[in-house]
């Protein structure tokens, strides 16, 4: 179908969603276990250890000696150095994400980021991939609390003066569902990430993307529905 001009708004999530980031930080935090002499982790783990934030993962990661509060916190400062240094070594963005941005760019829509990455990490990784072009706003965790609050996300939205009847919320993780459930935008799950179908589902995925592909289509579709009801 032709893509016509449309008012309204994305909010994605990061890693999982448009960029796949499981090698790098899967091998910074192995780093920082392995430093401290803590058994470290197979990659196809953490995909069940991130989505949290930092402080989740490190609670998920370190054993229970680990926990004490100046070892989980000197854990978590290695964790957070070495992945500021080698966040962008393989991380990449997904197939046909950057087409499918471009695409609903060209639409008229506001486009924006919101992550449970650190800010200054969701910015860095954000801005090397995808330019200062594609986004209205990207924004990670810090000054607001962590998905699923929605604090944050409602935030971008009123920064691009759009309500939530006007916007939709794209992730990989049933935590993102979750985020888009309490802000009251649409949730698009997508299959490609860090997470399965079934997690997307039971929290709440209004609609399911199985390739980057599909997602501009099934954007103008929905706010075109959202219009029409």
């Amino acid at each position: 179908m032709p893509f016509m001009p449309m008012a309204g708004a994305v909010v994605f999530d990061l890693d999982g969603t448009l960029l796949d980031t499981l090698d790098d930080l899967a091998d910074s935090a192995n780093y920082a276990l392995a430093l401290f002499g803590y058994p470290t982790h197979p990659t196809p783990m953490y995909r069940h250890f991130v989505g949290n934030g930092v402080d989740r993962l490190i609670f998920r990661i370190v054993p229970e000696e680990g926990l004490v509060p100046e070892k989980f916190q000197a854990v978590k400062e290695c964790y957070l150095d070495r992945y500021n240094a080698h966040a962008l070594e393989k991380t990449r963005p997904y197939d046909g994400v950057i087409e499918a941005l471009r695409v609903l760019k060209e639409t008229g829509l506001h486009l924006c980021v919101v992550s449970n990455k650190p800010d200054n990490q969701t910015k860095l990784t954000a801005s090397h991939f995808f330019g200062y072009e594609l986004f209205d706003l990207v924004a990670g965790g810090g000054a607001y609390p962590l998905k699923p609050d929605p604090a944050l996300t409602l935030h971008i939205l009123a920064s691009v003066e759009t309500p939530a009847k006007d916007a939709i919320f794209v992730g990989d993780t049933g935590v993102d569902m979750q985020t888009a459930k309490n802000a009251q935008l649409s949730a698009i799950g997508v299959t490609w990430g860090f997470r399965d179908r079934d997690e997307l589902t039971a929290n709440g995925a209004d609609y399911i993307a199985d390739s980057p592909g599909e997602l501009p289509d099934l954007i103008q579709e929905i706010l075109r529905n959202k219009k029409e009801g």
